[in-house]
């Protein structure tokens, strides 16, 4: 094993462009000081960051291949300045081959995306752990139907990455109900989801920790947390490339009456 393997992490990452927005950057505050601190936990600065976002299904696995990737304003109802943000780090088309391949050494197509930009599960996260924009970002998406289990797999085959240099990172929310934000009775829902999470998450057998993703429906409240899972698929990628190493919760946010967890293993 290399001894700058990386670890994988899944990161909460908030509510649209909320670093740039008064009033919701004071709600975040502690995501904020969390996120800036990731860098830090890391064995060595990564050559490039792999994100798996939960603002891209696409129907079968994309990867952007783009030099220079353009930004993605993916949200609605935000000062007009929040259209204007420019996160100018680089991509990588040697990491989006190299993805290819992985995924093809296990049959899985995955085509190149050279149109693919920077969304808010990106560039928010990633802007505040490497706030020079000097880090080479690559997006990988998920797969329309969200099967758990074959992203789960992908995650497997992408885990070489984690001794090449490469930061594989999971973008969604542990929490996700857009009518369930702002409201207390989403509180108890929200914790009990989230503790379903954790035990998954930091079960010592990666089998067993599989399993209780994959059957992630079958949590309390599983669905009046994510009434689609577009925000916890990315967890699934993240948790098969930790391989046998156990995970753990880096820190909760408890922002809009809601939870929000970030995990790291390894």
């Amino acid at each position: 094993m290399s001894s700058t393997r990386f670890p994988t992490l899944f990161v909460s990452h908030g509510g649209g462009p909320w670093p740039f927005v008064d009033g919701m950057r004071e709600m975040f505050a502690k995501t904020a000081q969390e996120f800036a601190a990731l860098p830090g936990r890391l064995p060595a600065r990564p050559k490039a960051v792999l994100v798996i976002t939960g603002h891209w299904e696409a129907p079968e696995f994309s990867v952007s291949s783009s030099d220079h990737p353009p930004m993605d304003y993916d949200y609605s109802g935000f000062p007009p300045h929040t259209y204007q943000l420019q996160y100018p780090a680089p991509g990588s088309p040697a990491l989006a081959a190299r993805v290819t391949e992985l995924l093809a050494s296990g049959g899985i197509s995955c085509r190149q995306d050279a149109a693919r930009g920077y969304d808010h599960g990106t560039f928010v996260p990633l802007g505040l752990m490497y706030p020079k924009a000097d880090v080479p970002i690559v997006l990988l998406s998920m797969k329309s139907g969200y099967d758990a289990a074959e992203h789960i797999r992908v995650g497997h085959l992408l885990s070489p990455l984690r001794d090449e240099g490469v930061l594989i990172l999971g973008s969604g929310l542990t929490y996700h109900n857009m009518r369930g934000f702002g409201n207390p009775a989403s509180t108890p829902v929200a914790a009990a989801f989230e503790n379903y999470l954790n035990d998954a998450v930091t079960q010592s057998d990666a089998a067993v920790r599989e399993t209780l993703l994959v059957d992630w429906a079958q949590a309390p409240f599983a669905r009046q947390a994510h009434p689609r899972e577009d925000h916890l698929i990315p967890l699934m990628v993240v948790a098969g490339a930790a391989g046998a190493d156990r995970g753990h919760r880096i820190f909760v946010d408890h922002v809009m009456s809601v939870a929000m967890a970030s995990y790291q293993f390894g």
